[in-house]
């Protein structure tokens, strides 16, 4: 019997400042985010980028990306992205782009991974305000 559907796992799912893709295919990430600190909020991040690979499954499906405030129940950015998976032994790699994300005060905020409706991953982006240091007496600003 052949299965009509399966679906998929979520193999690695990284925020990231950029995604480049080489001629051969692969993929490179720049500037990976463990966490984002920042000199004061509000701040607004010009680009955000989430690499998400799928693999082990079989059929067509909607990837659902969702960034949420620390209020847990703000959307910031939500993303659906269709895609295809003919083979269980191939994967597919999805990209999701968050420009001019703004980030009004400092905390966790969620990043959601979901899958025809089904609930991946969940994992914090811990927003931090580091002030700059003082500006000793007579140095010019950096």
């Amino acid at each position: 019997m052949t299965p009509s559907r399966i679906l998929p796992d979520l193999q690695c799912s990284l925020l990231c400042e950029e995604v480049r893709q080489e001629a051969n295919g692969n993929f490179f990430l720049v500037g990976v985010l463990n966490y984002v600190t920042v000199p004061q909020v509000p701040i607004t991040a010009g680009k955000i980028c989430l690499f998400n690979r799928w693999t082990a499954g079989f059929g067509q499906f909607v990837e659902t990306v969702r960034l949420i405030a620390p209020d847990q129940t703000t959307v910031l950015r939500k993303s659906e992205l269709k895609f295809a998976l003919n083979d269980p032994n191939k994967h597919a790699t999805n990209v999701t782009v968050m420009g001019q994300v703004q980030f009004d005060k400092p905390g966790a905020y969620f990043v959601e991974i979901l899958v025809d409706e089904v609930m991946k991953l969940r994992f914090p982006l811990l927003i931090t305000v580091v002030p700059p240091p003082p500006n000793p007496a007579g140095q010019p600003p950096a």
